[in-house]
């Protein structure tokens, strides 16, 4: 027995959750992202000092890729509670632990001044953001996902991703202010704390939008089923028991997406600052130009998976990224401030076609019951093996190699993962959420021409 499907929250109705969505998933990137950007030109020196540039910067990534470890664990532990009590409820939790701990960041004495307990600290807390944002990105995409309609959800649920560019244009563009108005000693003595110790302001803005959404319709419907029903194993259980497919199909779409955005962002700082030999500005305003590009165009890639689909969207993306890789590095050592801008944009002009699609694609994989945990434990468990190792990989073959084409074949190798993926996929587009909301198995949208 099935119940009636809610309808689609209205026009005004969803506009507001996806605002919600986004500045909450602003805030956290921003807190998320300050770290990747202060690990390369901040990081390096007041936490990890060494005589080599290039070995203290590889190890601020390390400290980096801990909070990936997190991520996974945290999409876990918000994606079984998701599941059982509501998607809202952990997205307010999982905001002020973002935020606590970067407020925190800011606040930390240096090596110099209480030596090896510095850079612990340091670590616990990346620790802690990579917790909380590991239950971040599932509830938000589902929390709009599950809102809407079918018929706009590629592009009301791309929304949310912008928040990625957003919190990283915001990042980048306080740390390019500072450099500009800053000496290099005023910067390093107190200037780069201010980022940090700004986040405490946009979680109480993040977290005054956040809690006055309501909670997804679905979800409820599918809870007040369960509440009639026979007692489920936890979610994580049933994701790895029943959707296991669906968790690999996610993590090979989000593998490619996941080590091009970073190398085109944290990792593109240490090798226009470090290889290059050229200013921070340079760098910090390159990827300030391109993540407002790619803010404003995520939303359009989104769209278009509404009329085309899901998949076509991101193989534009994956395929186009698999050449760019050959293109890009070989760009950016001509050391034009102009060319390199270029560069950084092309680039994440194809990312956002791998990424503006991917909130509604994962989302649609996943019955309701498990969806959160389904969600987050792929994308969480992609962003270890992808997005955590992309700067300390690029880092040793930077060291290692005197030219740029270990680069592009890392880049382009991982994009091509991500095309074979989604060429093999199946296409979720139209798919009705509510349809598995309740009772049983999951029921795979038909495979008809259009959906191949």
């Amino acid at each position: 027995m099935t119940t009636a499907s809610p309808p689609a929250t209205p026009r005004t109705g969803i506009a507001r959750i996806v605002g919600a969505s986004l500045i909450g998933t602003t805030v956290e990137w921003y807190d998320f992202f300050l770290y990747g950007s202060a690990a390369a030109l901040v990081f390096n020196t007041l936490f990890f000092p060494t005589s080599d540039p290039l070995v203290g910067t590889l190890i601020a990534f390390v400290t980096y890729a801990i909070g990936f470890v997190a991520r996974p664990l945290g999409g876990v532990v918000f994606g079984h509670f998701g599941d059982r009590i509501g998607r809202k409820k952990l997205l307010v939790v999982s905001l002020l632990m973002m935020g606590g701990a970067t407020f925190a960041m800011g606040l930390l004495p240096t090596y110099g001044s209480i030596g090896v307990g510095a850079p612990i600290l340091l670590t616990v807390l990346r620790l802690v953001q990579g917790f909380a944002l590991g239950g971040e990105w599932g509830g938000a995409v589902l929390i709009v996902s599950e809102h809407g309609g079918a018929k706009h959800r590629g592009f009301w649920a791309s929304w949310p991703q912008a928040g990625a560019p957003g919190g990283n244009l915001l990042a980048t563009g306080v740390l390019a202010l500072l450099a500009a108005v800053q000496s290099e000693e005023a910067f390093l003595s107190w200037g780069w704390r201010i980022p940090f110790l700004l986040s405490g302001v946009l979680v109480v803005i993040g977290l005054w939008i956040r809690v006055s959404v309501s909670e997804s319709p679905v979800f409820l419907a599918a809870q007040a089923e369960a509440a009639h029903g026979a007692k489920e194993q936890a979610p994580v259980v049933e994701v790895f028991r029943r959707s296991w497919r669906e968790v690999l199909t996610a993590i090979g779409t989000r593998f490619g997406e996941n080590i091009s955005y970073y190398l085109l962002t944290s990792f593109l700082l240490v090798y226009v600052t470090v290889h290059l030999g050229l200013p921070k500005s340079t760098a910090l305003n390159a990827v300030l130009i391109g993540s407002a590009v790619h803010f404003v165009t995520i939303p359009v890639w989104g769209a278009l998976s509404d009329r085309i689909g899901r998949r076509p969207v991101t193989l534009i993306g994956a395929v186009g990224m698999t050449v760019w890789a050959f293109v890009f590095f070989a760009l950016l050592d001509g050391k034009s401030f102009a060319v390199i801008t270029l560069s950084v944009t092309a680039g994440l002009l194809l990312h956002g076609a791998m990424y503006g699609p991917q909130a509604a694609f994962i989302s649609e994989m996943f019955d309701t019951k498990v969806r959160y945990s389904g969600a987050s434990m792929g994308s969480q468990l992609a962003s270890i093996v992808a997005g955590a190792l992309a700067p300390i990989i690029a880092v040793e073959l930077l060291k290692d190699f005197d030219t740029t084409l270990p680069l592009s074949l890392y880049l382009g190798g991982a994009a091509l993962v991500t095309a074979v993926t989604v060429y093999f996929a199946r296409e979720t587009r139209g798919r009705d959420l509510t349809r598995n909301a309740v009772g049983g198995s999951a029921a795979p949208v038909r495979a008809t021409a259009e959906h191949r």
